[in-house]
């Protein structure tokens, strides 16, 4: 018999990223949004920084009638400034935005207190250690002031506080309201991501990393100091998928409690000839943006394959997916043009002025613009990794090689200056999406893509190639919709061989087995709907209610 879930009357979820959009965890939280919504409506809590204070944020609409009394009694009683209002994404659901700059006058006492409750060491703490942690003590107690003012001791209450950037803040409630259970959720520990961002093996010698010793080696010690304190002191701790849930276990000393997989809401999905629309579009837009940089004319049986993300040159594989398009050159069995984007932002200055102007000239051009490679100008052109690896591998994008590189260093949000379409309704238009990670705890990137029906190709070092192979039984191959490498610490080689070969392959499968393909990509993506995978963050709210139950039962004992 299944035991009955216990269930809250009331969430609270604070992330760095709400109404802010950074990255990954913007799209956990924001395509979620609806799906709790519907079950608590109004009763579901998102607490972000208020960053955009003085500027407009698009993500955000201030409601003054909302909450209107309880902001009042914050402000007089704790002196917390808040703004209240929707975030304007499906499900428009409550955000609280807090302006946490006036506690930088306290932090040298709030990291004191920090350490002496819970041993969080902040000694070390550099770049943007102090504006996460001042960011999330606010947001704490943003929380204990509306729970004094709204809930009685009744009202079952969750607070789930995403990445170290909130560690300080799930502390703060744990200390302070004992009766709201608290939920932390990493997306990827500190440690694992800079180990694997040093180049040094993560996976073969994971089991005798020691945490502690690596953050010291690696400067990380604050970082790891309150992620790992949160994780061994919240009622309930989670992480995305089994691979990271591994190195929990290895770099924190603490296995999650629940595995949480991101999923995601299709409504932005278009659907019917809405759909072969913005496909056409898309394809049409990256067709004549290559004609004009490179000068040279591409049919539209042209492969347009892409990678994206962001710019973690190793962990997110954009090496070895160069290393590959490199070997593809010298393909005799490749029978496709190839046209292959990295859509990732890097130090990025202007638009090309050169691009801009044949983007607006209706001419088709036979000369390629200097530098063929990339749109925007950067910063840092000589010392770009994406143009270094280009330029090592001797690649010239000249008329002689089938394969085309083209570089997009900017966020796609439809006002970059060169492409003016927005990420989704570019992603729609390319053939293959290729994602060979080396670090990557789940992958939002390549479920993306099967959603807008694209193949894609990732590995198993990713929290979604695990899961795509354990729904489909094997190791996911390109005609299941979704090809997942096996990647190890040493088979860099391997891999990029295994990249270059299914791209060869794709080019020789007929219109009937393409679609066929991607109808199966479209129903991995259906598998990973937020109405399936809502189930398991039920299942941490129980067990984080039920821990709190026993804390505060133990805690009475003592008193009695």
């Amino acid at each position: 018999m299944m035991k009955q879930l216990l269930k809250p009357d009331y969430i609270f979820e604070s992330s760095w990223e709400v109404c802010n959009k950074v990255g990954g965890i913007y799209t956990v939280l924001s395509t979620r949004a609806k799906t709790l919504q519907d079950s608590y409506p109004d009763k579901l809590y998102f607490i972000g920084p208020d960053v955009w204070s003085g500027k407009e944020n698009p993500l955000f609409v201030e409601d003054d009638a909302l909450l209107k009394a309880w902001r009042e009694h914050a402000l007089q009683e704790s002196g917390l400034k808040v703004r209240v209002g929707r975030w304007q994404v499906p499900g428009s659901p409550i955000a609280i935005l807090v302006d946490f700059t006036p506690f930088y006058a306290q932090k040298n006492d709030i990291y004191t207190q920090a350490w002496i409750d819970f041993q969080v060491d902040s000694l070390h703490a550099y770049g943007d250690y102090d504006e996460a942690s001042m960011f999330s003590y606010a947001a704490g107690r943003v929380v204990e002031s509306f729970y004094r003012y709204h809930f009685t001791a009744k009202d079952k209450v969750i607070y789930q506080a995403h990445e170290w950037m909130t560690g300080l803040g799930a502390l703060y409630i744990k200390k302070h309201v004992p009766e709201i259970a608290t939920v932390f959720t990493t997306h990827a520990t500190s440690i694992g991501r800079s180990i694997a961002g040093n180049n040094k093996p993560l996976y073969d010698y994971l089991f005798a990393y020691n945490g502690d010793q690596m953050a010291r080696e690696l400067n990380m010690e604050s970082k790891h100091s309150i992620e790992k304190q949160t994780a061994h002191n919240v009622d309930c701790f989670t992480t995305v998928s089994e691979i990271t849930n591994n190195e929990c276990k290895e770099l924190l000393d603490k296995p999650v409690d629940v595995v949480l997989p991101n999923g995601f809401e299709n409504d932005f999905v278009p659907k019917g000839p809405a759909f072969m629309a913005k496909r056409r579009k898309a394809r049409k837009a990256m067709l004549t943006l290559a004609n004009k940089l490179l000068g040279e004319e591409f049919s539209d049986d042209t492969l347009v394959i892409g990678t994206s993300g962001r710019y973690e040159f190793k962990n997110k594989g954009i090496n070895v997916y160069l290393e590959a398009l490199n070997r593809l050159t010298r393909d005799k069995n490749l029978n496709k043009k190839v046209l292959a984007f990295i859509n990732v932002p890097g130090w990025v200055g202007d638009a090309r002025e050169d691009l801009v102007e044949r983007l607006k000239s209706n001419k088709k051009f036979n000369t390629p613009l200097e530098v063929p490679f990339i749109t925007h100008w950067l910063h840092n052109m000589s010392h770009d990794q994406v143009l270094d690896m280009l330029k090592y591998l001797n690649m010239s994008n000249g008329p002689e090689s089938k394969v085309k590189v083209i570089f997009v260093p900017c966020y796609l949000d439809g006002r970059d200056g060169i492409i003016n379409i927005p990420y989704y309704d570019l992603i729609i238009g390319n053939d293959l999406s290729v994602y060979p990670s080396y670090y990557e705890p789940w992958g939002y990137t390549p479920l993306e893509s099967v959603a807008f029906k694209v193949p894609t190709i990732t590995t198993d070092l990713a929290g979604f190639g695990l899961w795509v192979n354990s729904i489909l039984g094997h190791a996911g191959t390109l005609k299941d919709g979704a090809s997942v490498i096996h990647r190890t610490d040493y088979n860099y080689s391997e891999v990029a061989d295994a990249i270059r070969d299914s791209i060869t392959e794709f080019s020789h499968l007929s219109d009937t087995e393409i679609k066929k393909i991607r109808e199966k990509a479209a129903a991995i993506a259906e598998k990973a709907l937020w109405k399936h995978f809502i189930q398991y963050y039920y299942e941490a709210y129980d067990v984080a209610l039920r821990n709190m139950q026993k804390r505060i039962s133990s805690a009475n004992k003592d008193n009695d």
